[in-house]
């Protein structure tokens, strides 16, 4: 009797060392993507800020507005892009357990989900400014400027975090294989062992 229960302690250890492995790679995996996608959205606020600020003296009108908005549009991406860098460098992948590892990646999805639909907003918001100049006294350039600039931005971010949810997504399958030797009964949950 106290050589089975040895060797099914044994079992036990090898099983949740091997699962810590899997969800440690896999929350580096996720990690990584966050890392990468912070980093193109930071290139893409460098280069707003950089030609939003160079372009916005040269011209003016309607030009000037939409370097202008750029510029904007580039230092909130990129504090937005720094900040999310930072927080994913900063985590532990090995500090999440199986739960937390789920929720995590679920998380980043819906987030990356209600960024879409409000890149949708603002794409609309710009086409409302560009339509809206042409019937107004009040700075019609800079309401066309800055409508141009929403779309642009808003287009972008549209095309980013639909392609960052796609990658992160993609990731989904692998979660059945945190879930082998786990079993959920009605009100239980078990761990099986196959020999």
């Amino acid at each position: 009797m106290k050589y089975a229960l040895c060797i099914s302690l044994l079992f036990l250890a090898t099983f949740t060392w091997g699962q810590s492995l899997m969800l440690t790679d896999f929350n580096q995996q996720r990690l990584k993507k966050q890392q990468t996608a912070m980093l193109v959205l930071g290139a893409w606020a460098v280069g707003n800020v950089g030609s939003g600020l160079a372009l916005r003296g040269k011209n003016d009108g309607v030009d000037r507005y939409f370097h202008e908005m750029n510029a904007g549009w580039g230092v909130i991406n990129l504090t937005l892009a720094g900040l999310g860098y930072w927080s994913s460098m900063k985590a532990d992948p090995g500090s999440f357990d199986l739960a937390a590892t789920i929720a995590e990646q679920h998380k980043i999805q819906k987030i990356l989900l209600l960024n879409t639909g409000l890149d949708v907003g603002y794409v609309l918001g710009g086409a409302y400014l560009i339509e809206k100049s042409k019937n107004t006294s009040n700075q019609p350039k800079r309401l066309k400027g800055f409508g141009r600039s929403i779309i642009l931005q808003g287009s972008f971010l549209f095309a980013f975090d639909l392609a960052t949810y796609l990658v992160h997504a993609k990731q989904n399958k692998d979660i059945p294989k945190l879930l082998e030797g786990l079993s959920f009964t009605g009100d239980s949950l078990g761990l099986y062992l196959t020999f």
